[in-house]
């Protein structure tokens, strides 16, 4: 059977031939929470799965957080659980730097037996926002900007994570050290093999800064022209950044709000349109402020945000980041060069005009958030939408009363359950999954009962 994928015998059998040390590969799939899920083959089957596809169970795009079935899907018994099968995509089967026994990976995306796409899965979700968009002779273009904190193994005497010592020296700071170059030197030996293993996987991973709280730090990504693969690249750097820092004895923390008194890990995502001619539809032309597509497309993603927040801000945890005054936007705004605001036009280069989408946690699932942003910006084309007057200053303290976003993870849910936008920018199948893994998912956190429960409440009341 020839792969829907795209995807070659020839590309398994030249990687074959240029690694004749790797003795296995990891098979990986991402579900509606954006975890891997799949298996560990050997490397005599690689060429069968390039030729035949994997056979899967449905029931693995069913899962919660947990890895626990979530009935509601109708992924599971009511599918009788049957197998589907899974395809590489092309371009992703690469080495897994500093293994032993050498290992490689690849990306799947789940299909029926037919070769037709599994509606369930996210990756097929943002195929069909970036085959609209082309039919108007658009082309997405992006990159996406990766937060997170490197934590100890070991919590602190109350028991609560804390920031990784140096790997270099063991030497610890509880500093927010941001910016700071030195601090990094003492990472150095952990981002030299990240690094080093990006370049391995063809991921143009750039620029790694100190972020602004003790322990976090962000990598930034080299633009694509094709956002898939940027959706990719995110997938792909997060499992080698949790992987390198496992091998130098310290932990990836890729929750939204891993630390109470400090800000959280947003997941950015740079977005451009190309049209037929592979320019930029966002540039203005002479003797205009800003181009009327770029404000129709901010006015799709405003009007659009609240009933998608549940993509951008998936989990319990990802609503302790939205603060007041901590680099995580709080309200539909836009503005220029303003990192208040959650749309922000970066200041620069014309033609290198784009929307920098700054909602989403490091906790999302990049293929659920680029097609839902890809489906905004549609809508505003489509139907012209204004996105209202550019916030300046402050964008916290001016849109501090906007009562349109959800507040709360419950909220959020509701919104999405009830949103046909969303319906139609994941595709009712996923939308339904998505949902109902979310609703299972807040039941087990609401009737939790957690140790601030017996502090605040066993002897007061």
């Amino acid at each position: 059977m020839t792969s829907p994928s795209g995807s070659t015998p020839g590309e398994a059998q030249a990687f074959l031939d240029a690694h004749p040390e790797v003795e296995a590969f990891d098979i990986v799939l991402t579900d509606a929470n954006g975890v891997g899920r799949g298996k560990i083959i050997r490397r005599h089957e690689l060429m069968g799965l390039y030729k035949s596809g994997r056979h899967m169970p449905i029931s693995i795009l069913g899962l919660d957080i947990t890895g626990e079935d979530v009935h509601e899907t109708g992924l599971i018994w009511d599918s009788g659980d049957g197998d589907l099968r899974a395809w590489p995509l092309p371009g992703t089967l690469v080495p897994l730097y500093g293994t032993s026994p050498a290992r490689g990976q690849v990306l799947m995306a789940m299909h029926h037996l037919d070769g037709a796409p599994m509606s369930s899965d996210p990756r097929h979700a943002l195929a069909r926002q970036v085959a609209k968009l082309a039919e108007k002779g658009l082309h997405p273009a992006g990159a996406f900007e990766l937060e997170f904190f490197l934590l100890a193994n070991e919590r602190d005497a109350e028991g609560k994570v804390q920031p990784a010592g140096a790997v270099l020296d063991g030497r610890r700071s509880a500093k927010t050290e941001v910016y700071s170059v030195d601090h990094l030197h003492g990472m150095e030996p952990l981002f030299s093999d990240i690094y080093a293993t990006a370049r391995e996987q063809g991921i143009p991973a750039e620029t790694v800064i100190s972020e602004y709280a003790p322990g976090q730090y962000e990598l930034t990504l080299n633009y694509r022209k094709d956002v898939l693969r940027a959706a990719d690249d995110l997938v792909m750097l997060k499992r080698i950044v949790r992987a390198q820092a496992r091998r130098h004895g310290v932990t990836a923390c890729f929750m939204a709000k891993p630390i109470e008194q400090y800000a959280g890990s947003g997941m950015h995502l740079h977005v451009s349109l190309l049209d037929r001619d592979e320019q930029n539809a966002f540039t203005e032309k002479p003797g205009e402020t800003w181009s009327p597509l770029l404000l129709h497309a901010l006015g799709g993603l405003a009007v659009t945000m609240a009933e998608s927040m549940l993509v951008f801000a998936p989990h319990a945890n990802s609503w302790r980041r939205f603060v007041s005054q901590s680099y995580a936007p709080v309200a539909p705004t836009w503005g220029v060069n303003n990192r208040s605001v959650a749309l922000r036009v970066p200041a620069g280069d014309a033609r290198n005009r784009r929307i920098e989408h700054r909602p989403s946690g490091v906790d999302a699932n990049p293929y659920l958030v680029a097609a839902t942003v890809l489906a905004g910006i549609a809508k505003g084309i489509e139907e012209q939408l204004d996105p209202g007057p550019e916030t300046t200053g402050n964008g916290y303290e001016a849109d501090s009363g906007d009562s349109t976003m959800p507040t709360d993870w419950r909220a959020a849910i509701d919104a999405a359950k009830a949103s046909e936008f969303l319906r139609g920018a994941l595709g009712p199948d996923l939308h339904n999954t998505f949902t109902a893994i979310k609703q299972a998912e807040y039941f087990r956190v609401a009737r939790t009962v957690s140790e601030l429960d017996y502090h605040l409440y066993l002897h007061e009341v």
